[in-house]
């Protein structure tokens, strides 16, 4: 037995119990707000005459606390998971992973902080104010850097497709954000974006739909990947599907987010390409949704008794 024991490696579980402990939290706070301003809309005056709890302020705060708190904890601990599992290794950095869990953290309260106030760049999943985006991409490179590090350092040759996924995940929204966030500040809580007019209509949904197509999708098809046929206990369906399921999903959606912009003054050709993009994205969906679906297949008793699958 001691033997098994001095054999298995020594994962970091702390911070996945961290971020595990605070998806629970923010998901109980994202979606009660949720349920609080959808009373509004047949009730307005359960805003009391308070700015702060009107519709408009609070809105965003429900889609930052469902999406970025809540999702956003679920994808670090998991990915955190996942990669150690996979990899057969702890986590490159534990003080980076520390730093991760704190600095998110600290997002998340200064969006609580921010948001009700007034304090809003006015652009949809993008609010937060300049100061903050700063902190969020400090927080993500130190991310990015925690798990290819700790890719780098593995102990199989083979980099499961999970962590394509999550990879991919990563770097997209990394790069949506930086890019999507360029701003002038003048004040300490008051920004104007960079770009102007259509050029700013077409980096916001760039980064709008995308943060749906990697954050809200690759990442938790990451999970997917991992966590469904282990439940199962049965291997993925078919691996070859899922690779092509992988760059299926990178190549082309990237291209869909000017489907949010059609009859606008956006060039056409640009909203055709949204466009064209969007229908062939069914393909990509698809390929997930069957591999998912077949991995099930002669475990579908599993549904009953186990919470995860």
């Amino acid at each position: 037995m001691s033997e098994i024991s001095q054999a298995q490696p020594d994962y970091n579980y702390k911070v996945v119990r961290q971020f595990t402990i605070m998806t629970v939290i923010w998901g109980i706070v994202g979606m009660s707000l949720g349920v609080f301003i959808a009373a509004q809309l047949f009730a307005p005056a359960l805003n009391f005459d308070i700015p702060w709890l009107t519709y408009s302020r609070l809105r965003p705060l429900h889609t930052n606390a469902v999406i970025f708190a809540f999702g956003g904890c679920a994808l670090f601990a998991t990915s955190y998971y996942i990669v150690q599992r996979t990899s057969q290794v702890r986590l490159f950095s534990d003080k980076l992973a520390a730093f991760t869990f704190w600095g998110w953290q600290a997002v998340i309260v200064a969006a609580v902080l921010t948001l009700p106030f007034g304090y809003t760049t006015s652009k949809e999943y993008a609010e937060l104010e300049w100061p903050i985006d700063i902190l969020i991409a400090l927080v993500w490179v130190a991310y990015i850097i925690n798990f290819f590090g700790t890719l780098a350092i593995r102990k199989v040759s083979h980099i499961y497709v999970a962590n394509w996924f999550l990879g991919a995940f990563m770097l997209t929204v990394a790069v949506l954000h930086i890019g999507n966030s360029m701003a002038l500040p003048v004040s300490f809580m008051k920004s104007y974006s960079m770009y102007a007019g259509a050029v700013d209509a077409m980096m916001q949904w760039w980064y709008g739909h995308n943060a749906v197509g990697f954050f809200l999708t690759a990442g938790f098809l990451g999970m997917m990947y991992y966590f469904v046929p282990k439940q199962a206990g049965r291997p993925v369906y078919s691996y070859r599907l899922s690779v092509v399921h992988f760059w299926a999903l990178i190549s082309l959606y990237i291209w869909a987010g000017p489907h949010h912009l059609h009859y606008t003054a956006l060039p056409d050709w640009t909203q055709s390409l949204g466009m064209v993009m969007s229908v062939i994205l069914f393909v990509p969906s698809w390929g997930g949704m069957i591999n998912g679906i077949m991995t099930l297949s002669g475990a579908w008793h599993k549904l009953r008794t186990d919470p995860v699958l």
